[in-house]
């Protein structure tokens, strides 16, 4: 059986000959891109530019994870997520970021912060990036959630976490990363 071999193709070969602001947004801008692609041809794409983002596994003294569930617009449903949340600008570190949003979203401040991962959301279209950290030595106190955003903090065992991952339960990227990841370091 013969098997077809593709040409490695590096970004020389690409080049963007025109990007156009379709429209801005409080979270997101949209764009559309005119590439010129290896075969000589253009290609029109759409990129999503996000500011960025920071995730935090919590993890409770007696090992339970805090989790947060919401409302999301874009499914129209509720999640179960970690908690997580933009940055106010381009510039604002990501660990500041996690110490807010968990804080904001739980109530809870923390010790000890560690990077343990960072995601592309959507490579495709997106360039959305969120560093996942690990809060430990966790400090309950009270949330300050923001005039729009209402979600409930529950608490989980992180082979319930894992069960609920396995059976497609938890579909949202970060938080199946951030929690995956806590395993195979840290539990």
């Amino acid at each position: 059986m013969a098997v077809l071999q593709r040409k490695v193709l590096f970004m020389e070969e690409y080049k963007r000959l025109n990007r156009e602001l379709v429209a801005r947004g409080a979270i997101i801008d949209y764009y559309r891109d005119t590439m010129l692609i290896p075969n000589g041809n253009t290609a029109k794409w759409d990129l999503i530019d996000h500011k960025g983002a920071a995730a935090v596994v919590a993890v409770r003294e007696d090992g339970k994870l805090l989790m947060v569930r919401q409302y999301r617009n874009a499914l129209e449903r509720e999640t179960l997520e970690i908690p997580a949340g933009g940055l106010n600008g381009r510039e604002e570190p990501t660990e500041t970021a996690a110490r807010r949003e968990l804080e904001e979203e739980t109530g809870y401040t923390c010790d000890r912060l560690e990077l343990i991962n960072s995601i592309y959301t959507t490579v495709a279209f997106c360039n959305e990036k969120i560093d996942i950290y690990l809060a430990g030595d966790l400090r309950p106190g009270k949330q300050h959630l923001d005039e729009d955003e209402y979600l409930n903090v529950e608490a989980y065992d992180l082979q319930e976490l894992k069960k609920m991952i396995f059976d497609c339960r938890i579909q949202d990227s970060k938080t199946i990363c951030g929690i995956l990841t806590y395993a195979a370091r840290f539990a």
